[in-house]
């Protein structure tokens, strides 16, 4: 019996993920405009599959749909992201308590290994961005709830719509580092309570540098 073939990418999840990375990386600047039939033309594509992207990104948080007046990239404000920090922070710091209590030795090496090669980017900011979210999502893989997997991955794409402003204020970078080594620590020595409570100190100056 031949194996069975993987459906190829939808068109329109293709053109999303091309959409949500310009919005990360400001190629699109929040509160713009998307000229839908620019975007056809320069993907050379219809407008239905761009259309079914946007809804996609409009689900996501990151696109606003205006009746009569298309979509938008949306405007974060700082209820935005007040509100944003305390949901990262209750889902993210109940994971740290399940990784302190429950990870096996292996799991906690992996975090350790991405806590060293986040010490080593420090230099690049773009890196340390990136290695920072992979860490993140790794405890939340280790905690093994993929609900709450995936409602932090949504509000993560909320959250890069700042472009990560809290981290460019001056010496935030080293603090957030120096909490990561607090966290660590905590999963290391099997602290769930201690855990916890550095995660929600984590997220709460991340929110102070932010807005």
């Amino acid at each position: 019996m031949s194996a069975l073939s993987l459906a190829p990418r939808a068109l329109y999840e293709e053109v999303a993920e091309l959409l949500r990375q310009r919005i990360f990386n400001r190629e699109l600047e929040p509160g713009s405009w998307i000229d839908e039939l620019k975007l056809a033309e320069a993907y050379g594509i219809s407008r239905t599959p761009l259309r079914e992207a946007l809804k996609v990104l409009a689900a996501e948080g990151l696109v606003t749909m205006k009746v009569r007046r298309g979509a938008y990239v949306t405007e974060v404000s700082e209820k935005d992201l007040t509100d944003v920090y305390h949901l990262l922070s209750l889902l993210e710091s109940d994971a740290a308590g399940v990784v302190a209590q429950k990870a096996t030795d292996e799991q906690i090496a992996e975090l350790q290994a991405l806590h060293d090669e986040l010490e080593a980017s420090t230099a690049e900011r773009n890196r340390f961005f990136a290695v920072n979210e992979r860490f993140h999502m790794k405890l939340l893989e280790t905690a093994d709830n993929r609900w709450r997997q995936q409602m932090v991955a949504d509000l993560r794409k909320v959250m890069k719509l700042n472009r990560h402003n809290s981290l460019f204020k001056s010496g935030r970078l080293n603090e957030s580092l120096a909490e990561h080594r607090g966290i660590m620590a905590a999963l290391k020595s099997r602290q769930p309570d201690l855990a916890v409570a550095r995660m929600r100190e984590h997220f709460r100056n991340g929110l102070e540098a932010a807005v």
